[in-house]
This record gives C-alpha cells, structure tokens and sequence, in this order.
C-alpha cells in the first residue's frame, strides 16, 4: 500500500477568497488547450479562427460549465434535482458529468462556428487532439481533493484515500490522468493530418479526430470504470455496469458512426501531378 499524499486542496487563501487546486487544474487545463489549439490555427495558416479564438473559447468554456452540470443532473441524480431544481445551478456544491460537459462544448461550438461561418468540422479536429490535456490536469485536481477515488483492493499500489474508508483503494484518478489525458493525447496528436491512402492520395477527412477522440476516451474510461467506485447513490446498473460506463458505449458507438459519415462525406480524392495538385496536397496534408 502507498501513503496517499495528503495535499491541502487549498493552494492559499486571501481573507474570504480561496485558490483551490482543483479550480488551478482547470485554468492550466483550457490555457493548455487554447495555446495548442492556437499553435495549430498559426501552423496551418487558419487566420479566421485565429481572429475568432477568443471569442470561439469563452463560448466553450460556457459550454463545459453548463453541460457538465446539466449532465450530472440528468444522467447521474434526476429525482433530487427534480424535487430541488434551485440546487440546479449550485455547481461549488460538486456534481459534473464528462459526456453532458462533451455535449455541451460540441452544441456550442457548433452554434458559434455556424454564426460566425467557421468550418465546425476543422475546428472540431483542432480542439479535439487538445482536450485529453485538460483532462490530465483535470483528473490530477480529482486526485488532489481525494475525489472519484477507485474500488477496494489489494494491489501494492493502493491507498487510503481520506473519504474513502479505512480500506485500500485503486487511484482511478491516476489511472484516467494517465489513460485518457497522456496517452490519449499523444495518440491523437501523432495521428492529426495523417493520410490514409497514398494512392491515389486521400487524406482524413475533418471530423475524424473527433470521432477518434469520441472511441478513445470512450474506450479508456470505459474500461478504467471497473475499477472505479460507481455513485453510491446509483451503484451499478443493468449488466453489473456503472452509469459511466454506459455513457461511454454510447460516446464510442458515435465515434464510429461519426467516423464512418465524415469517410463517407466528407473525404477528399486528390489526383494528377501537375505543381498545382503537388501544391494542393501539401496544404492538405498541413490541413490548410
């Protein structure tokens, strides 16, 4: 068993006002993405979305805040919230869903992207590979508030976490930083812009790094759910699964029939040798 790190959750304090670990995690989670995000737009030379970024980020930030919590209303406790629904938007008492949070950013995005007659699709791709960022700092923050703690066992690496009983723990915190935030990440940044077919040349079509982010963290949170403790106040519902987890088959089985639309739709052919087609295929493959 290892001692777990008990870290105060409050970084420090100034009179009333608190700077939390977790809110901490949150802010360097969204500065991570939006600085990627903005490294891509400049690389790829997407100056419309380099000029509505700012803009684009607050809506989504809005988004996650709103979706999160309307999904852990929805999904996780309707009956009290339905017999309470002033505690609705009371967010500092705890209570954020991951899939409502991801429904959220994708209604917004899509709402902002339409108005302001930015391609969705391509946004989508950029914003996708970036997030599993925001998730590793994000579980870190869980772990640090001793929060969605695993299931009992007697691995060596368990602990005791302060709210979890007298017992042994997994640190799911750490399995999800490691899973669905490092190992995501890097999945999908070495996949971003990859061609699929080079003859004739075809390249993914946009789209597809989101229907690849849908599958993996579905996937992994999938999976690192069996040794997470599920909601004490749901337990595990119909075949012995978590309501995370059955979120999570939702979340992949849109990730496939997302993939297999946007290779149907939306992908591009590319043919011939002349400079113009040489030119062409080089912007994109740098997804210009």
């Amino acid at each position: 068993m290892i001692s777990y790190p008990a870290i105060d959750p409050v970084l420090f304090s100034i009179g009333p006002l608190q700077l939390r670990w977790y809110g901490l995690m949150y802010v360097i989670g969204f500065a991570s993405a939006y600085l990627l995000v903005a490294r891509q737009a400049r690389r790829f030379g997407w100056q419309e979305l380099l000029a509505k970024l700012d803009n684009l980020n607050l809506m989504l930030i809005v988004g996650v805040i709103v979706g999160g919590r309307l999904g852990y209303v929805f999904f996780y406790n309707p009956t009290y919230y339905l017999t309470h629904p002033l505690e609705i938007p009371a967010t500092w008492s705890g209570g954020m869903s991951f899939h409502g949070g991801c429904l959220g950013v994708l209604a917004t995005g899509l709402w902002y992207c339409r108005r302001s007659g930015l391609d969705f699709w391509r946004a989508a791709d950029l914003y996708a590979v970036t997030v599993p960022v925001g998730l590793f700092f994000g579980r870190l923050g869980n772990f640090i508030n001793g929060e969605l703690y695993g299931r009992i066992t007697d691995v060596p690496w368990g602990m005791v976490f302060p709210d979890g009983g007298p017992l042994p723990r997994h640190p799911s915190q750490l399995y999800e930083a490691f899973f669905e935030g490092l190992v995501l990440f890097v999945l999908l940044w070495s996949l971003k812009a990859k061609p699929w077919k080079k003859t004739p040349l075809r390249r993914w079509p946009h789209g597809s790094m989101l229907a690849l982010f849908l599958v993996g963290y579905g996937v992994f949170r999938f999976g690192i759910e069996f040794v997470r403790e599920p909601d004490a106040h749901l337990g595990l519902l119909w075949a012995q699964l978590s309501m995370g987890q059955w979120l999570c088959l939702a979340m992949i089985a849109c990730g496939f029939a997302l993939w297999w639309w946007r290779m149907r739709t939306g992908s591009r052919r590319l043919t011939g040798n002349s400079a113009g087609g040489r030119n062409q295929t080089k912007r994109m493959l740098t997804g210009q």
